[in-house]
């Protein structure tokens, strides 16, 4: 552990995160059929609710494009300022043309981790047998052919903008009896059946030949369910794939390390404005945080809003002030507690990714950008 670190405040944010599960809506959350449209202004450019069938390519595309390069250094001598927005779960079709049509604004790229559930149908679910678990258990269920053949078409339209599709496994099982007694092998196992998932999942459910989205062997990051797991375990898995990175780990506003033989890209643990509360910077937390992820009264949505906002920017002036280690950001496919924090995210992506030290990628353009140039050395 860092040296300096405040023990308790650490505990605050394990305790946080292990409180409930993000992708399955805890007390007080909408469930999946309350999303509404976020009010923030911004036009979808996709309709989310036409599925469609892409023509076969002969060739699937990869699933962590980096089309872009980024300067070692800035004018000022510093590193870019990395800003990284990436997404647990990714199936709601609405939310995916929503941050779309942000990203598309600012010439941002991010990265969606996908939960293989949405893209496989409910009546084939016994296919998937998890540790520990009946065939066919899930805790976040499955996909229906109007849904999975949306979100076929909309995940090969991401990857066509640039943006990153990464892995969040399948069951999404947490907690006591979930993945943190799973070993090396049940992770190999819970990955090859991503990829299946992946590639026969979309003719499965329109029971005739469908393309998949994209080719499932070039993922090349995890984030784990509710950040849980065995770290080496899991990401030996990773490894012998030839995965880069996990975006799993609690974490730190510094420069990336290596570990087990990844990066390690973590949330990071940042004060909430206004208070000497420690969070991590994922939606849930943040809920957490403000009312222990309870619903508060939309009379307070502005506030609590600005509150994660100020977060964010103070979290981003603290980079700024140091050697400009990269801000890691996480939200769900969600507009909990009002969209405080979807419509937090979306403003502060707006202000700030087009700013000139600021550059906003995905999770595999900062692994790309630090493989070329190394881990900046402090100044």
């Amino acid at each position: 552990m860092r040296p300096g670190v405040n023990l308790a405040a650490v505990a605050v944010v394990v305790a946080a995160v292990l409180a409930g599960c993000a992708d399955v809506p805890p007390d007080g959350a909408p469930k999946p059929s309350q999303h509404t449209v976020p009010r923030t202004g911004v036009t979808p450019t996709t309709k989310p609710t036409t599925p469609s069938i892409t023509p076969s390519t002969g060739r699937l595309p990869a699933a962590a494009p980096v089309l872009r390069s980024f300067p070692a250094r800035l004018p000022n001598g510093k590193p870019p300022l990395f800003v990284v927005v990436s997404f647990d779960g990714a199936g709601d079709l609405g939310l995916w043309a929503h941050w779309r049509a942000v990203a598309k604004q600012v010439n941002a790229r991010m990265t969606f981790f996908l939960s293989g559930p949405y893209l496989y149908p409910e009546d084939h679910r016994t296919d998937y047998k998890p540790p520990y678990k009946k065939p066919g258990a899930s805790d976040i269920g499955w996909g229906d052919t109007a849904n999975i053949l949306g979100r076929t078409t909309v995940l090969r339209q991401a990857i066509a903008e640039g943006h990153e599709i990464g892995t969040h496994a399948n069951g999404h099982f947490c907690g006591t009896n979930g993945i943190g007694r799973w070993t090396t092998a049940q992770w190999t196992a819970e990955l090859n059946a991503f990829d299946r998932m992946i590639r026969t999942g979309p003719t499965l459910a329109a029971g005739k030949t469908v393309e998949p989205p994209f080719d499932p062997s070039t993922v090349k990051g995890m984030r784990t369910p509710c950040l849980e797991g065995n770290r080496a375990a899991y990401r030996a898995a990773m490894v012998r794939r030839g995965m880069l990175y996990d975006a799993s780990t609690p974490g730190y506003l510094a420069w990336p390390k290596k570990e087990n033989g990844v990066w390690n890209f973590p949330l990071e643990s940042v004060p909430l404005a206004g208070t000497k509360k420690i969070t991590l910077t994922m939606d849930y937390n943040l809920w957490y945080s403000q009312t222990r992820a309870k619903r508060a009264p939309v009379a307070q949505a502005a506030a609590m809003k600005a509150q994660v906002l100020a977060t964010y920017r103070q979290t981003l002036a603290k980079s700024r002030a140091g050697d400009n280690p990269p801000l890691f950001l996480g939200n769900h496919f969600n507009h909990w507690n009002n969209s405080v924090y979807s419509d937090a995210l979306t403003q502060f992506v707006l202000e700030t990714c087009k700013q000139p030290d600021v550059r906003c990628v995905s999770n595999m353009e900062l692994a790309s950008w630090l493989a070329k140039n190394g881990v900046p050395a402090r100044s």
